[in-house]
């Protein structure tokens, strides 16, 4: 008898640790190759190789800023699924502007190294790790920091920025508001029913993670950002709703956030080539204000293209 229990109990678990293996196998992000160079959009850049946590090393490509001067400094993040090929485009009108670039591939993605999951929190460490190798650079000024993230990295980099005070100023493209309404619609498209078996995935998410969704969410990670925050969305995302980035408006801090609503989708190369100008209007602003002043100086509220809160 006690031997049919202890098969049935071991039968249970493994039953169940078959079914926690499919949820990370059904969320794991897709490694795609790098689909472009540096060199391809006239840059000069190192591959390096950057200690993140967990001893885990991150590829990268730096793109130091012209003249030798100590120069401020981007980190480029991609999204889920994306790597730092696909950041390329931002990467020459920011050297152009005087910044130094390090364009970083997440974990899991690109040619860094890999982990049984990756997440948001994850992605905001690569972040972290990519700011602190940056500050050791000689020819960086490590007061004079900024980061652009897209999608998951966009939320990543709200996250650094409620734990992160040296960071001046964060660039989110394309943002959501919630992961767990990310996840709920992604639960929606594969047709599994949250009141059965949804609820077990979120819950089972957030344990892997070690993070609730509320704590990590950037709806919550606007109000606790220590920088200006300068959102910009497609009116026609339908990975993520505009409405996430109205929200994310709303929630910031007054005279600390900024929102750019551009035309196209989740990601909207040619659209976003176009709000360039503006992006780096506001990342030089934020860089150069005094850093107890950054929040206030960071956009000229007279430029009538950003919406402010």
């Amino acid at each position: 008898m006690l031997l049919a229990g202890a098969l049935a109990l071991a039968g249970v678990w493994a039953g169940r640790a078959g079914v926690h293996a499919l949820i990370l196998r059904g969320l794991r992000a897709p490694r795609l190759p790098h689909q472009d160079s540096p060199a391809a959009w006239g840059l000069v850049a190192q591959s390096v190789r950057l200690p993140s946590a967990g001893g885990k090393t991150l590829f990268a490509w730096f793109v130091p800023a012209p003249g030798g001067a100590p120069a401020p400094a981007v980190v480029v993040m991609h999204g889920w699924g994306a790597n730092a090929s696909l950041m390329l485009p931002a990467a020459a009108p920011l050297h152009a502007a005087g910044f130094a670039v390090l364009l970083v591939d997440a974990r899991c993605h690109g040619d860094s190294d890999g982990e049984a999951f990756t997440s948001l929190p994850r992605f905001a460490e690569d972040i972290e790790a990519g700011m602190d190798w940056l500050q050791r650079q000689s020819c960086v000024d490590g007061r004079r920091l900024a980061v652009i993230g897209h999608s998951v990295g966009a939320g990543a980099a709200l996250l650094s920025a409620t734990r992160r005070p040296d960071l001046r100023a964060v660039v989110s493209l394309s943002a959501f508001a919630h992961p767990r309404e990310v996840m709920r619609r992604f639960l929606g498209a594969a047709r599994i029913p949250y009141p059965v078996l949804g609820w077990y995935v979120l819950r089972h998410v957030q344990r892997v993670i070690g993070a609730r969704f509320d704590d990590i969410a950037p709806l919550h990670s606007m109000a606790r950002a220590h920088c200006p925050v300068l959102l910009v969305h497609g009116t026609d995302d339908a990975t993520v709703p505009f409405d996430d980035a109205r929200r994310l408006l709303a929630a910031g801090r007054p005279g600390q956030v900024r929102r750019i609503a551009m035309k196209g989708g989740h990601d909207s190369g040619q659209a976003m080539e176009e709000h360039l100008p503006q992006v780096i209007g506001f990342l030089q602003q934020a860089v150069s204000a005094p850093l107890q002043d950054a929040a206030v100086h960071a956009v000229d509220p007279s430029q009538s293209i950003l919406e402010s809160r």
